[in-house]
């Protein structure tokens, strides 16, 4: 059976220490590998660092870090995604998360992308888990990591 396109959700999947996450298509401006990363001075441990993209410097964070699924660390073979920012803000149009392998560009069936409520916690910067199919990915709360991002680069 063919979907028509609006008929599904297209998303990106990276990994983020032993989860998957789940990206809207729409935020993703970019994906790139071997990039030099320029550490932050009193960051938290999930701001990496920031990265040149296209003149601008763009926050580089760990998702797992950030939501405590685990380490991912700044290893020159990983790969980045950059996001649109959605809050509007000048002094963040874009931010990066870190990945260990290359995303995965993927269409779901609107109906084919359920809750996952088995869980009474989220970890923090999870705004949902979800089903694919047989296997779980989170979706993340891209507005409160981006005002997370904004906080700390103020400060």
């Amino acid at each position: 059976m063919s979907y028509a396109s609006n008929d599904e959700i297209r998303g990106v999947l990276i990994q983020a220490g032993e989860e998957r996450v789940l990206l809207p298509n729409a935020t993703v401006a970019e994906v790139m590998s071997r990039v030099p990363v320029e550490p932050l001075g009193d960051a938290p441990r999930w701001l990496v660092g920031q990265i040149a993209w296209h003149g601008w410097k763009v926050p580089l964070l760990s998702f797992a870090r950030l939501s405590g699924l685990g380490e991912e660390p700044a290893a020159v073979n990983n790969k980045i995604v950059v996001l649109k920012a959605l809050g509007g803000q000048a002094s963040l149009p874009y931010f990066a998360l870190l990945t260990a392998s290359f995303p995965q560009l993927i269409s779901v069936p609107r109906d084919g992308l359920l809750a996952d409520a088995s869980e009474d916690a989220l970890p923090q910067g999870v705004h949902m888990r979800v089903l694919l199919g047989e296997q779980s990915a989170l979706l993340p709360d891209l507005e409160a990591i981006e005002s997370m991002v904004l906080e700390n680069i103020a400060a």
